[in-house]
């Protein structure tokens, strides 16, 4: 017995082999393609945690129209197509595509190769008779073939090739047949080995080609398992696993994170801010070899010939610094919020370069300053976002956002009318048309360019607050350590508008689902979810498209520490904008999802919700949480139900009931007076119902309720560090 291998020569098999040895690496980095990419923010809408692709968003907003052009537009859109090409992952496309073209192909091969299958040796259909016949039937069939097909008495057929030995060879297979129907022998082998004549050569088949095997090519065949099990497999596993280790969560590198932990203060301002952010060790990549010091002398001459740029400590910080890097580091962050000119193509090109780096680091240092949980710090770096974003430097006038507004004009503008404070977009567009003609006309604006601005200003999405209320979904109460919901009804308001149609009362409520409507009660799908998001901030300094997000969150103004952290929204549940592009004002809907405070109190919050995008958008305001004592609850609710008038017996059963509790009452308070005269604590007053704070909830504080705030502990105040 031999032992033979065969080879796919007719190319029936191998190409299953190719398709799946190009399906394990085609079908991963497709996916890669279409994936949502790691960086994510998250939005909640309609009380459900959605998330979203950050360049999804970018790529589905609607843009805010304007006719602005920047100063140095070509670097600008230069490095926006710069980052959309990377974005796009050429490389993997065409790993990608290539892939799929030889899946295809072989897919082509398996239809159109003839199939070859092999035929099953079987005495009965060589016979011609049924398996169900006998003996005798099968000895009569072989007497009758015998007649003619024995090779004496066939003759062989011209007309069908037929040759004597191919007559030979088919009575040779009637005999076999027949024998293995009525000798044991032969039976024997054929059931043991379906042969009759016992056990064949084995044969092996090898779904490849044989051109893969033949002498002189085995050799090239180890060199490509060893190059893709040898090298590329450790190479990219290894470049995947360092990789991964050297970046944190935020997809920021570790070192930067160090630094940016070394440096964080809880007094940290703006200006603090953005010095942190230079010790980014991600600028290190974009100012590597000779950029490191290529131009810093001029670049620092030039910024501290603008004496509005920095401040004194500002310029000390600059000075002193020792890092070459991280010193033309923050001398082009600097020059380009307060978009000094620099006179280098090369240098204007960094400065641009550097925004998107600085913005990626912020949002990582948001992070940073809620672990710590001081509010300063935070709002410090949503302001910093800003500033980034619109490429204007901290404390400066909101009105550098608009367009052909630069320091002159605005500070003409404010002259003119005699501000004290920076004047806000909204503040400049409430004027009367004229009297916002004629302050720029003052300044030397042209009248196409203050159209230009009033145009863009009357499309920035500004989220007005209408009402904020808590509560919990079912209850009407608040209870000590229930599921508390902080509901923020606004609507999105363009700065200027002036005919603002009125809001229905009823969308300033929240209603909850019927208990019974199993529907409205479940988990909604996101995918069926139809969600709105504003057009992309408009920001024609910052060199990528950013797409707004709004931060809420709450914080203890007492101890400046955050007592519920920041919910991101960037899409909202109703349209924004109709299909004409004006504003709908519709009623928006946001959500934010805690746990109460273990004791019954009333305790005041500062809410905080900032626009990432756009200065002076922000707002904040005071809001009141009364967690009401469970018991006391239930004693109201036992005396609100209407009782029939009672019988003659229980009108004694009735005074009883209604002494004790006034006997408790008292015990109670005699129990409050001890405690107070010994200096312990007393037990916390019953709170009053569930308030809903609107515009007005800077007016609601009493002094009995700054009595009860100071007696009362929150379980979102933390310890001082």
């Amino acid at each position: 017995m031999s032992t033979e291998y065969s080879y796919d020569e007719q190319g029936q098999f191998f190409p299953f082999f190719f398709v799946t040895v190009a399906g394990l690496v085609t079908l991963p980095v497709t996916y890669s393609l279409l994936k949502p990419s790691k960086g994510i923010c998250h939005s909640l809408v309609n009380s459900g945690l959605h998330t979203y692709n950050s360049s999804d968003l970018e790529n589905t907003a609607t843009r805010i129209e304007s006719s602005y052009t920047p100063e140095h537009a070509d670097l600008i859109d230069a490095h926006r197509r710069r980052q959309k090409r990377r974005e796009r992952k050429i490389k993997r496309m065409i790993v990608a595509g290539v892939g799929w073209t030889t899946i295809a192909l072989m897919v082509y091969l398996m239809a159109v190769t003839q199939r070859s299958t092999p035929k099953i040796w079987d005495p009965y259909e060589i016979l011609g008779v049924p398996m169900s016949s006998t003996e005798k039937q099968i000895q009569s069939r072989y007497r009758r073939l015998s007649v003619t097909m024995h090779p004496d008495k066939a003759v062989p057929d011209a007309s069908k090739n037929e040759t004597a030995e191919s007559v030979n060879e088919r009575w040779v297979e009637v005999i076999k047949a027949y024998k293995a129907l009525t000798d044991e022998d032969v039976r024997r082998n054929f059931i043991e080995y379906g042969n009759p004549d016992g056990k064949q050569s084995t044969s092996f088949g090898i779904a490849l080609p044989q051109f893969l095997i033949t002498e002189g090519n085995g050799k090239y065949i180890l060199i490509v398992y060893g190059a893709l099990l040898g090298v590329l497999l450790p190479y990219f596993v290894g470049r995947w696993w360092y990789g991964s280790q050297k970046v944190t969560r935020e997809k920021i590198l570790v070192n930067s994170a160090g630094n940016m932990f070394k440096e964080f203060t809880e007094r940290i301002d703006d200006h603090g801010v953005v010095n942190l952010l230079s010790s980014g060790a991600e600028f290190e990549a974009l100012l590597h070899g000779h950029k490191a010091d290529a131009g810093t002398g001029q670049l620092e001459k030039r910024l501290l010939s603008e004496a509005h740029v920095l401040t004194e400590k500002d310029r000390r910080f600059l000075q002193d610094m020792d890092d070459t890097v991280r010193r033309k580091t923050l001398a082009l962050l600097w020059a380009y919020l307060a978009r000094v000119e620099l006179n280098d193509q090369t240098l204007n090109d960094e400065k641009y370069q550097l925004a998107p780096t600085a913005l990626t680091l912020n949002e990582a240092f948001v992070s940073i300053c809620l672990a710590y949980g001081f509010t300063n710090p935070v709002l410090a770096a949503y302001r910093t976002s800003q500033n980034l974003i619109q490429a204007v430097a901290p404390e400066s006038p909101p009105l550098l956002q608009l367009p052909h507004f630069n320091e002159q004009v605005v500070k003409a503008i404010e002259d003119k009318i005699e501000q004290r404070s920076h004047l806000t977009i909204q503040s400049f567009m409430n004027f009367p048309d004229a009297r916002r003609r004629e302050l720029a006309s003052s300044a030397g604006l042209s009248t196409p360019q203050l159209d230009t601005a009033i145009k863009v200003a009357s499309q920035l999405p500004r989220l007005v607050i209408e009402r904020t209320f808590f509560k919990v979904t079912g209850e009407k109460h608040i209870t000590p350590n229930s599921l508390v919901q902080f509901v923020v009804k606004a609507r999105f308001i363009p700065p200027g508008t002036r005919d603002i149609p009125d809001v229905h009362p009823s969308d300033l409520e929240d209603i909850d689902p019927d208990e019974t409507d199993t529907k409205a009660n479940a988990r909604p799908d996101p995918a069926e979810q139809k969600q709105h998001q504003p057009p992309l901030a408009h920001a024609p300094h910052f060199s990528r498209d950013h797409s707004p997000r709004w931060h809420l969150f709450l914080a203890d103004s007492r101890q400046g520490k955050v007592a519920v952290p920041p919910f991101t929204f960037t899409t909202f549940d109703k349209p924004i904008l109709d299909a004409s592009g004006k504003p709908t004002f519709n009623v928006q809907t946001l959500k934010m999802q805690f746990q109460a405070p273990p004791q019954p109190a009333h305790y005041k919050f500062q809410m905080h919700l900032a626009c990432d995008s756009y200065i002076g958008f922000d707002d904040k305001r005071d809001v009141i949480l009364s967690v009401d004592d469970p018991s006391q609850i239930e004693e109201a609710e036992w005396e609100d139900e209407d009782i029939s008038e009672p019988e003659e017996g229980e009108c004694l059963d009735m005074y009883h009931i209604r002494k004790s509790h006034a006997n408790t009452s008292i015990a109670d308070t005699i129990a409050g007076q001890m405690a107070t005269l010994r200096g312990s604590a007393t037990k916390k007053a019953s709170s009053p119902k569930l308030k809903s704070n609107d515009d007005s909830d800077e007016e609601s504080g009493t002094d009995e309720e700054e009595e009860t705030e100071s007696e009362t502990d929150t379980d979102t105040d933390t310890d001082e560090e």
